[in-house]
């Protein structure tokens, strides 16, 4: 199993930097070509990142969008960054450009710590089932990372159909070494130290993960490869929710409703109070009682 990084260890520290301020002062209502021409003084001028920010801060004011940035410096930005961000400026997207970057923040500092490809894997996979990104395209992002080699890159296009018929956790024992571990002990032959082992994309670990969760819901497959082996948790975008409002928040809504409508009587020239009097049967005015019930 590989377990060597596509670019120096410093480059994915000073990405994961990036992208976190990147993230932060977006939140303070800074614009992207603010940020963006600020931390280029702040990167480490050893690495390549700052030179791809001076690229990214041109496309940005002749585009309006990083991804295009992203997708032509594709030397140096991964067919998946540049998918998830891109998805993030789609119009009618509800993935924001805040847990876009989270998402890609995480990721640095993974590749930076350790960058397993079955770590990379696990993380970029759950990113897009999580946040529903799309398997298709998000799986073919995925293949062009150049932290898989050619074995990992045809399992994960294959995926694209296998996924539909067979669950994760059964696909990911198959191609690990905790099955051919698991057939050995079950045929009580010796190996013979000669021969070759099998191409395995997952360790031992992973695998025996993987056979416990076969049948389960595989949010708690992810979960429990976060606890056991540290894979790096996903955040999920905070537009991410059911179409169907709860009671609370929709009563809430029709209250919104109504008092703009009230803003708007006000600006064409004021509420017409008389509406809302309740009229009696004689159209006559109300009468009243004084204190010893006399008319």
């Amino acid at each position: 199993m590989s377990t060597s990084m596509s670019m120096p260890r410093e480059e994915y520290i000073e990405q994961e930097y990036f992208f976190r301020v990147y993230r932060e002062r977006l939140q303070e209502n800074m614009a992207s070509q603010d940020i963006l021409k600020t931390v280029h003084e702040e990167i480490l001028s050893t690495t390549r990142l700052p030179m791809a920010v001076d690229f990214l801060r041109a496309e940005i004011l002749h585009t309006g969008r990083i991804s295009d940035g992203m997708a032509r410096l594709s030397h140096y930005f991964t067919p998946f960054q540049t998918y998830v961000i891109s998805m993030a400026e789609e119009d009618a997207s509800r993935f924001d450009q805040i847990t876009a970057l989270e998402i890609l923040e995480r990721e640095a500092r993974y590749r930076a710590d350790s960058g397993r490809p079955a770590g990379v894997f696990i993380y970029q996979l759950e990113c897009i089932s999580r946040n529903r990104l799309g398997y298709s395209e998000g799986l073919k992002a995925m293949a062009g990372d150049t932290c898989y080699d050619a074995d990992w890159k045809k399992w994960i296009l294959g995926l694209r159909n296998a996924l539909g018929i067979t669950e994760l956790s059964e696909l990911i024992y198959r191609v690990s070494d905790h099955v051919w571990t698991r057939q050995q002990q079950e045929s009580r032959t010796p190996r013979n130290p000669d021969e070759p082992l099998p191409r395995t994309l997952f360790g031992e670990q992973e695998g025996r993960i993987a056979r416990a969760n076969i049948g389960r819901d595989p949010l708690y497959f992810f979960a429990a490869l976060q606890r056991q082996l540290n894979y790096p948790k996903v955040p999920l975008s905070k537009k991410t929710f059911d179409e169907k409002l709860s009671p609370f928040l929709e009563a809430r809504l029709n209250k919104v409703e109504q008092r703009l409508k009230i803003v708007e009587m006000e600006q064409k020239g004021g509420i017409d109070l008389t509406r809302f009097y309740k009229k009696s049967e004689d159209s006559q005015p109300p009468a009243f009682t004084d204190d010893m019930g006399e008319r």
